[in-house]
């Protein structure tokens, strides 16, 4: 039988997600601690180590620490096989212009959702929930949602048994329904629930495998996604992530 997961790489590796949560504004290492479910002590050594190698670096004025420049070189590497931002942009791109909504990107990565491409709409009023680099636990923001809800009914209950969601105000009930309400329109919408007044919607986009491995969504004021305009809204997300699937496929193949 394989061993299991390194204790040390694991809790690692949550500091480093909780450190990309935090950008571009940096974390403490209490802030860092708690976010990653470690004690602080634990978090610091594992921090002081991470910066030896250049993971991660500390601002000395502030004490705050952030992703390291080893990480971006890491990134770049990775990108010749993983990166599908610049697949995606035009399609996200076309969507800020038909909406007038903030219109985004984002990729499933294990339990998590990470926003890889942010493209801001014509309306001037904008929801700056989203950003760039910005992580959310599946079922959480409109992304999140989506994928959650494309996924089997066995993974969603074995998620929903170690999902903590709870500190974004998220009962497993809740959810559920949301779930339910995802899969008969095919598309999610988030009315508020992460910051008052800013709404979203998003649409799963698929794998060559039919997983959704990413999602397309739109965010806005609450006043723009009202009940006269979220069926049109859905269609263009719908539309946008079905094109999107098929040249990802197409690209990755």
């Amino acid at each position: 039988m394989a061993d299991g997961p390194s204790p040390v790489v694991a809790r690692a590796s949550a500091v480093l997600r909780a450190i990309a949560s935090r950008e571009p504004d940096g974390i403490t290492t209490t802030e860092a601690g708690r976010d990653a479910g470690v004690p602080r002590a634990t978090a610091h050594r594992l921090l002081e180590s991470l910066a030896r190698e250049g993971l991660v670096d500390r601002d000395r004025r502030s004490g705050r620490w952030s992703l390291g420049p080893e990480l971006y070189l890491l990134g770049v590497a990775a990108a010749r096989r993983y990166d599908v931002t610049e697949v995606a942009r035009p399609v996200v791109e076309q969507l800020a212009r038909e909406t007038g909504e903030s219109a985004f990107f984002s990729a499933r990565r294990g339990d998590e959702t990470v926003c890889l491409l942010a493209v801001d709409g014509s309306f001037p009023l904008r929801s700056h929930v989203l950003h760039e680099g910005i992580r959310f636990p599946l079922g959480v923001a409109s992304a999140g949602m989506v994928m959650l809800a494309h996924l089997p009914d066995r993974e969603i209950e074995e998620y929903m048994a170690r999902a903590s969601l709870g500190r974004y105000g998220h009962d497993p009930g809740q959810v559920r329904d949301a779930i339910a309400e995802t899969r008969s329109s095919g598309y999610a919408l988030n009315p508020g629930l992460i910051v008052e007044g800013s709404w979203g919607m998003g649409a799963a986009v698929f794998d060559r495998d039919e997983r959704p491995a990413w999602a397309l969504s739109l965010t806005g004021v609450e006043a723009r996604f009202g009940p006269d305009r979220r069926p049109a809204l859905g269609t263009a997300l719908l539309e946008a992530a079905h094109v999107l699937s098929r040249t990802i496929g197409a690209s990755t193949r």
